[in-house]
Parts: C-alpha cells; sequence; structure tokens
C-alpha cells in the first residue's frame, strides 16, 4: 500500500515528538505518526508535519465494522475519529473505510 502525504509544516510546533514523548504513536507508511491535540503528526527533518494523505484511498474488503470496544485504537483526527489496523489507519467514510 503506498499513501502520499503533503508536506505541511506544523508551525511553532515547540514538542519534539519520538518514542516515549507521551503521545500515542501510530504506524504509517514508512513513518511514525503521533496523536496529538486531534490531529497527527510526523516527524520531518527538523519539525513536525501534519499527516494528512493527499488522496481518496477506499480500502476494499473491509468487513470489519470499526467502534466502541472493537478491538483496534481509536484516534481522533479532526472531525472522525481513525482506527489502527494493520498497520495503517482507517476511517468511515459513507458506506466505506478509508486509508489514511
Amino acid at each position: 500500500m503506498s499513501t502520499t502525504t503533503a508536506h505541511q509544516p506544523h508551525p511553532a510546533h515547540p514538542h519534539t515528538h519520538a518514542p516515549g514523548c507521551g503521545h500515542v504513536a501510530i504506524p504509517h507508511g514508512d513513518h511514525i505518526d503521533y496523536a496529538h491535540d486531534g490531529h497527527l503528526h510526523r516527524v520531518h527533518e527538523d519539525h513536525a508535519d501534519e499527516c494528512a494523505t493527499t488522496s481518496h484511498m477506499v480500502h476494499d474488503g473491509h468487513e470489519h465494522r470499526h467502534g466502541t470496544d472493537c478491538g483496534h485504537v481509536a484516534v481522533p483526527h479532526e472531525d472522525h475519529v481513525d482506527y489502527v489496523h494493520d498497520g495503517h489507519r482507517h476511517a468511515q467514510h459513507g458506506d466505506h473505510w478509508d486509508d489514511h
């Protein structure tokens, strides 16, 4: 699976994300996202970027319904909740799930 992420620096972010920093770490493609204040950050060189995909990526064949007590980590992300599943994040979109 390949996702393209936009380079969106998070301005004035004095905190350095790293293992043990206190934020939930989520594997995402070739990097780690950190859940912080309702959005996701990824470390990029000497700063943090907002981690947002640049395309709509439907997760085909996903019959599992995420929700309270589904067994997957729920991460607030902007105006919805992502669920960490099989090394990526799923978000409900209409009648299907998207890869984030």
